[in-house]
């Protein structure tokens, strides 16, 4: 791969910050935002110019294989976060605390993210919930620590909801989403992520917000998107959501390339002369 100093596109261009995202939402330019959890794919995210990097605990799902995100540990996180940190020069990197780490203890809240800064080196990190979750955020806050803010379809309560289905339909649940994303902005988060909510209604609280708003499944009115690396890229098959643009269809491609290799050592053609000592 090309260094950053022989990639014109990127001469210029600054270290993302939390104040830059501000001021990107203040220009009304759109924010990019995508995961990574390995070194070798952060560096390439972050060499095509991306602004924020999510080491989201959807690797208990993409990298693990579980059913949901709640089985990823903290060291887990953290060594995916230390790989990904390693890799970057440009991006904001943003790490999800995983389940059971922040809900209902912000002392265990601030602990968990003191460790993860500490010993991976990462910018900031995400929470998912709005008013029940308001003492944890405050409490990491206080440590100096950048928290965004996650409402919507908040995954680490699937068993809760019982469904991955649109979140906000409904008057009440629509309303009590605006109290706590005013809330969240409130309390101190630099940005939140909207999941899985009825267009219109992200759009309002992006509307009536400062801080950036970043949506997956939650419409074109927010400020910023984001989406999962390996979905995008048509790695992983079985997930096909309406909000999931495939920008690749690396899953019949690779395989393409695993068969042919298999085939070429098979019928020794590989490695020919030219690939020996």
């Amino acid at each position: 791969m090309p260094g950053k100093k022989n990639n014109p596109k990127l001469k210029e261009v600054k270290k993302v910050t939390t104040n830059v995202l501000l001021e990107m939402k203040r220009k009304g330019e759109k924010i990019a935002m995508l995961t990574a959890y390995d070194y070798t794919m952060a560096k390439i995210i972050d060499h095509s110019g991306i602004d924020v990097i999510l080491v989201g605990d959807s690797a208990s799902n993409v990298m693990a294989g579980h059913e949901t995100t709640l089985p990823i540990t903290l060291d887990q996180m953290i060594y995916h976060a230390s790989s990904v940190i390693r890799a970057i020069d440009r991006a904001l990197v943003v790490v999800d605390l995983p389940f059971g780490t922040y809900q209902g203890n912000s002392k265990e809240a601030l602990n968990t993210s003191i460790k993860i800064m500490k010993e991976s080196g990462a910018h900031a990190v995400k929470m998912e919930g709005g008013k029940e979750i308001k003492d944890s955020v405050e409490r990491v806050l206080s440590a100096g620590i950048p928290v965004m803010g996650h409402l919507g379809l908040t995954p680490q309560s699937i068993y809760k909801f019982g469904t991955y289905t649109v979140r906000a339909k409904e008057a009440d649940e629509a309303k009590r989403l605006i109290a706590d994303a005013h809330l969240l902005e409130d309390t101190g988060c630099f940005a939140i992520v909207l999941e899985k909510i009825p267009a219109t209604l992200a759009a309002k609280v992006a509307k009536e917000l400062s801080i950036p708003v970043i949506g997956i499944g939650a419409g074109g009115g927010c400020d910023g998107q984001v989406l999962v690396t390996h979905d995008m890229l048509g790695m992983t098959q079985e997930f096909s959501p309406r909000f999931l643009r495939r920008y690749l269809n690396l899953y019949d491609s690779m395989g393409k390339a695993f068969s042919q290799y298999i085939k070429d050592v098979k019928s020794k053609d590989f490695p020919n002369k030219k690939e020996q000592y």
